[in-house]
């Protein structure tokens, strides 16, 4: 047979969309062709099959050798696609059987002895897999065999890349070191037999330690802020001068937060394992934590380049994404964010190729108070103008602040709190993550959302504080001058912090202090 049939998988955002493998030979002059919307390191795979081929003993055809990656307005990337293109040119030319390619996906880089080198994306290869198989396969080559599916879709792997994949249940992950092994197995060479890989234990993998609450001296509002934050998505800016433990406070943020619910560990996950950061079973339903520095660009910060790549927002999807020195970013970088920010969701659009990444993270942002960082020091060491101090808070556009639930005033500790730190033992993570996760899950059960989540409609139903609470909240949004966003967004925090205190409804107490929260900028 001088056709045969691959199934595998792009890596593009997260969602691993499968791609069929087409292998011809045909008569003619001796050539080797990929079509198919390959990019460069898919295109030089024509010369990593063929020494891997030749320098495991097979027989590389001398003939026409085309190869169609579909679907055609795909892009495709990376050197995952050495694997079916070498098991297709195998098929083709009759070295090892067409029958033992079906119902079955391949992905992998060859080196050029027919080694299989680790790839990126094998998580996220193995998640599109499940969905395929979860929502019923449809392929040509199923329906033409009309042979029933394996009970468990079959994928196969470098033997260094499966360990991440068989995390994904549902899927029969098989791990090959080499090209020779491989091709034994799908011979049916009873020696060289390989068996579905077994989830890594986790617990054989030493997690990095999470910061401690603990740890953190004084800074009682900044602490409190951070555990209203956590309980419901809250977005959360942090201003205060050198030292005063604003990116302290920010490394803890993750410690405190829920544990994430299985489908939230896969999204994350796959979103990390197609990403150039890469996954490793060590950061399973841990929630991540990006920190970007303040010269990324809008591509590194939301996504870009074509085709279309996730940016931070997206890596930091259901976890938390730090912008420390706020007003250092680009004020054009930190635009980008307005709408992500407010939507959980961000889409890339390009000539040819429009893509859609979620975005549901937390954004936690450090700033100074002016340019030297001093501003409001009672020793006096700050030398910026009014006039300077202004420009440098105007690189924060109104519309951003407006996004931002939480802007606390971080002040300098004093030298009575620093001499006394040895006798305060504050609260740890643990203590305050139990009451974060009982209020999760007052809002889970009533809403099935996050108080951050909430549309209008639904604040008006379930945020409505009672009548001296609504009488302080109309008084200061007159006084502040606030926007019907900033207005929601106070009711939105009051309700969180009735959920930490277990109460039905938000009172004047719970909604003053949701009302401090948008102060320190002097309005909404």
């Amino acid at each position: 047979m001088s056709l045969a049939v691959v199934r595998s998988r792009a890596p593009a955002s997260g969602r691993a969309p499968e791609v069929t493998v087409e292998v011809h030979l045909a008569n003619g002059l001796p050539s080797f062709s990929i079509v198919g919307l390959p990019d460069l390191e898919v295109r030089e795979s024509r010369e990593r099959v063929r020494a891997a081929l030749q320098n495991c003993g097979f027989d590389f055809p001398v003939r026409r050798i085309t190869v169609n990656l579909a679907p055609a307005d795909l892009p495709k990337e990376s050197g995952r696609f050495d694997l079916p293109i070498a098991l297709g040119i195998l098929a083709a030319s009759g070295q090892i059987p067409v029958e033992s390619l079906l119902h079955r996906e391949f992905a992998g880089e060859l080196s050029l002895t027919g080694a299989l080198r680790p790839m990126r994306g094998a998580f996220a290869m193995a998640c599109g897999t499940a969905r395929s198989a979860a929502a019923g396969d449809t392929s040509a080559e199923c329906m033409a065999t009309r042979a029933p599916p394996h009970r468990n879709p079959q994928l196969y792997l470098p033997a260094a890349s499966a360990a991440e994949a068989a995390l994904v249940p549902g899927v029969d992950v098989y791990g090959a070191s080499d090209l020779p092994s491989l091709c034994a197995h799908l011979a049916d060479a009873p020696e060289a037999r390989l068996y579905p890989v077994a989830a890594p234990d986790l617990a054989q993998f030493t997690p990095a330690a999470v910061p401690d609450m603990g740890d953190v001296i004084g800074q009682r509002g900044a602490r409190r802020a951070l555990e209203v934050a956590a309980a419901g998505g809250h977005h959360v800016l942090l201003i205060g001068p050198p030292g005063a433990g604003k990116s302290m406070l920010a490394a803890r943020l993750p410690g405190l937060l829920p544990p994430m619910t299985d489908d939230e560990a896969l999204s994350s996950a796959a979103l990390l394992s197609a990403s150039r950061t890469g996954f490793s079973p060590s950061q399973w339903r841990r929630r991540p934590f990006r920190a970007p520095h303040h010269s990324s660009s809008a591509a590194a910060l939301v996504g870009g380049r074509n085709p279309p790549q996730p940016g931070e927002i997206t890596l930091a999807h259901l976890g938390v994404l730090f912008l420390d020195e706020f007003p250092e970013f680009d004020r054009d970088v930190l635009e980008t964010l307005r709408e992500p920010l407010e939507a959980g969701r961000i889409t890339i659009s390009r000539a040819a190729l429009q893509a859609d990444f979620p975005a549901a993270c937390q954004l936690l942002a450090a700033m100074n108070p002016c340019p030297c960082g001093w501003r409001g020091d009672p020793n006096g060491r700050c030398r910026c103008t009014p006039e300077i101090a202004a420009r440098y808070l105007r690189k924060l556009s109104g519309p951003l602040l407006d996004r931002i639930d939480i802007q606390l005033e971080v002040p300098a500790l004093t030298s009575a709190e620093l001499s006394a730190r040895s006798n305060a033992v504050g609260e740890t993570s643990a203590v305050i993550a139990s009451r974060v996760n009982a209020a999760r899950e007052r809002q889970v059960a009533r809403q099935g959302k996050t108080n951050r989540e909430l549309s209008g409609k639904e604040v008006d139903a379930v945020c409505r504080p009672d009548t001296a609470g609504e009488a302080l909240l109309r008084e200061a949004g007159e006084r502040f001058g606030w926007s019907a966003r900033a207005y929601y967004r106070v009711l939105k925090v009051a309700r969180t912090i009735a959920d930490l205190a277990g109460t039905s409804m938000p009172s004047a107490a719970q909604v003053g202090e949701a009302v401090q929260y948008r102060r320190a900028f002097g309005s909404g």
